[in-house]
């Protein structure tokens, strides 16, 4: 017996080792036709083989039909025999396109399973009527017992801080109802991209040694909620940018990033607020010795470009507004379709260029980083004194040099004569009344003599 070729609404698996192949099938089948046919144990070429067909084997095949196609389809599954051989049959349908076997979507070509872009996605869902049918607003295979209920809790509290939500914490069923982010004990997939964890939705970052994407010095994956995945790409690039410390005469020291933070945390949200989630793709930061990029697997709005939402007020458009809306909320993003122009302007202000780019895979927020001129300039700023343009009152003499010894250590009398511009004679009798005030102590004799803080 020969079953023939595979065609666009049959496909042949050897066995069950190819599962996750088989749900890439299935899903593509029924965006293409809605229903088709699926045997294990038989070539690709029609041939039985057969294969082990137990209890357990045909439950493992239905438990991953539930668990990772989107949305549910409840199939026909059979052992049958062919050639006196033990095989398995699976018999489909369904009409809620998309459909998406582990959050990516497919299409039938042929015999060939092809990934859909974005735009194919997005039209399917238009051409069928079906807005519902978006990726986030399908039921995940994420349940109440999944929520990081800290995270959620610690999300009501600001959006009802900040004045956006009238919610009030009571138990999460509740609330994720109320943000229309569950449908029963399940969560959407929005719901689960902001407040659980999935393998799917997580962030590669990487310092590279050039400017060239050859050597990295450092690589790191996480996955988790989109709320902790932004925090922890923020503290990522703040921990590997240069800054820099201005005196300001106050008791308090300013520290300044070579990249604007509000900047940088924005592009960070927006990248998880427009992905593709559908791809399967990761969001991505790379620091190089000369920038820093933001990418995020999702195509850029057909028919506008990055600066059509800078120079005038666009509407809108959003991949995932239900994820955008929440993050709304808790003012995580101010207000909608503001994004690329709030960074523009948080750059400008600080002086760093940047760039946005459209890729055929993505969009890119780059920053470009200081020269290394310019960070040795910027290093020996921070280390060497400052002089004063005039002679300080004694009030704002003594702030200074406290200011200056948080961050140095230890002064010594040229250094604070340096620092404020005063005599020889004026900066010893300052130090010594600090050192009798007890706000300085003294270490060394004659020129090796040190003064520090007193603890």
């Amino acid at each position: 017996m020969n079953l023939g070729i595979e065609t666009e609404t049959l496909e042949f698996k050897k066995s069950t080792g190819e599962l996750k192949e088989a749900m890439h099938s299935i899903c593509a089948i029924l965006n293409k036709h809605q229903h088709g046919e699926l045997y294990f144990g038989v070539r690709p070429d029609g041939t039985p083989i057969g294969q082990v067909v137990t209890e357990e084997s045909l439950r493992e095949v239905s438990q991953k039909i539930k668990n990772f196609i989107e949305p549910k389809i409840y199939p026909e599954i059979n052992k049958v025999v062919l050639d006196g051989r033990d095989c398995i049959h699976i018999k489909f349908s369904g009409d809620q396109i998309p459909y998406f076997s582990y959050g990516i979507a497919k299409i039938r070509v042929a015999d060939e399973d092809l990934t859909m872009s974005p735009e194919e996605i997005t039209q399917l869902i238009l051409r069928n009527g079906r807005e519902g049918n978006r990726w986030e607003n399908l039921i995940s295979n994420k349940s109440m017992n999944d929520v990081d209920e800290e995270l959620l809790k610690t999300y009501i509290s600001r959006a009802h801080e900040v004045g956006r939500i009238a919610i009030e914490y009571t138990d999460k069923k509740t609330v994720l109802n109320q943000l229309e982010l569950s449908e029963g004990d399940q969560l959407t997939n929005a719901g689960k991209a902001l407040f659980a964890d999935d393998l799917l939705q997580d962030i590669q970052m990487a310092i590279f040694a050039t400017s060239e994407r050859l050597t990295f010095n450092d690589i790191q994956r996480y996955h988790g909620p989109v709320l902790k995945l932004v925090d922890i790409a923020e503290n990522y690039i703040k921990s590997n940018i240069h800054w820099r410390v201005e005196f300001t005469g106050s008791l308090q020291r300013t520290e300044i990033p070579e990249i604007p933070i509000d900047a940088i945390r924005e592009a960070l949200l927006n990248s998880f607020c427009h992905k593709d989630y559908a791809s399967g793709e990761s969001n991505e930061v790379a620091i190089y010795k000369d920038r820093v990029e933001i990418y995020n697997p999702g195509n850029f709005p057909e028919g506008f470009e990055p600066q059509d939402f800078i120079d005038r007020p666009e509407r809108p458009i959003r991949r995932n507004p239900k994820i955008a809306r929440t993050l709304y909320y808790s003012k995580e993003i101010e207000s909608f379709g503001t994004g690329l122009k709030r960074i523009a302007d948080a750059c400008a202000e600080a002086g760093v260029k940047f760039k946005f780019e459209k890729l055929k895979s993505g969009f890119v927020v780059c920053f470009y980083r200081l020269s290394e001129n310019e960070k040795e300039s910027m290093d020996r700023a921070d280390k060497k004194p400052i002089k004063a343009d005039k002679k300080p009152i004694k009030a704002d003499r003594q702030e200074k040099i406290v200011e200056y010894l948080r961050v140095c250590g230890t002064i010594s009398n040229k250094e604070a004569r340096e620092l404020l511009g005063l005599a020889d004679s004026t900066t010893k009798r300052l130090l010594k009344d600090m050192v009798e005030k007890n706000i300085l102590i003294v270490e060394g004799e004659r020129k090796a003599r040190k003064y520090l803080l007193k603890k």
